[in-house]
């Protein structure tokens, strides 16, 4: 999931979106993960993520569409340890799995193992697709400009969002220059593994400290603390996409509420 959140470039409609609207349509969504039991409507709604994907490719191939599917795959292998870790702990229900004379795997444990790795990966997508289609520039001048957002506090939003792809990039480097002295990471064992990454976690922090104090430098030089919300002279309007997307999340999360309350 190298580079998941670098900012993909196109014309399509989830990228002539309002950035604001982007955002309370991810959050709605997520709200709607975390508000539904039902199996069938979360993966109605990771359906719809990896859609939003379809709609943000277009036909310029911005690659939205491969990155949706490359963190589907990846949500769905991380969330395989927490579903371990769900149906081994749980005791509540019928054994269906008998492990030995008084241990097995429980019909709870699985049930609330599959409802917890679609949860994650339900809500966990569309913000990740949507920040995709966000330039961090329009969505810190509209904090500032409609919200009232002190710009400080959205720089520092922002910042934390442009970092995460940076970061990533950064460790990817130090593990190829690892990978070139002869270190195999390539190992079965987790904990091994795990073992051999922590030590490159320094000059990874080390870099940060140094990319920080730039970024703040080059904020300082350029008036960072007489920005006001009048020093953004870009106009950020609300079109019937931005409308139709917040009816549909709305939508999402009151069936979530509904389903919920009647099943």
């Amino acid at each position: 999931m190298k580079g998941f959140l670098d900012y993909l470039q196109g014309s399509t409609v989830l990228h002539k979106m309002h950035p604001l609207t982007k955002i309370f349509v991810a959050a709605l969504l997520c709200a709607s993960a975390f508000a539904s039991s039902s199996f069938f409507f979360l993966g109605g709604l990771i359906i719809f993520d990896i859609l939003l994907g379809v709609i943000g490719e277009g036909r310029e191939h911005t690659g939205l569409l491969k990155r949706t599917l490359g963190l589907f795959k990846g949500l769905i292998k991380m969330s395989m340890f927490l579903f371990v870790l769900q149906i081994l702990l749980i005791r509540q229900g019928n054994i269906v799995i008998p492990l030995g004379k008084s241990f097995g795997i429980t019909d709870v444990g699985i049930r609330n193992g599959l409802l917890l790795v679609m949860r994650l990966t339900a809500a966990t997508m569309p913000l990740s697709v949507l920040i995709s289609v966000i330039n961090l520039n329009d969505l810190s001048n509209t904090l500032v400009q409609e919200l009232h957002i002190p710009y400080k506090y959205a720089f520092t939003f922002t910042s934390a969002i442009r970092f995460i792809p940076v970061f990533s990039s950064e460790m990817s480097g130090i593990i190829e220059s690892q990978q070139a002295r002869g270190v195999d990471f390539d190992v079965k064992n987790p904990f091994k593994k795990l073992g051999m990454i922590l030590p490159l976690c320094f000059p990874l922090l080390m870099g940060a400290v140094r990319k920080i104090e730039f970024t703040a430098k080059a904020a300082e030089l350029r008036g960072f603390y007489f920005r006001t919300r009048q020093s953004c002279t870009k106009v950020y309007k609300h079109h019937l996409c931005d409308y139709l997307f917040a009816l549909i999340g709305l939508s999402f999360l009151a069936g979530a509420i509904v389903v919920n309350v009647l099943f």
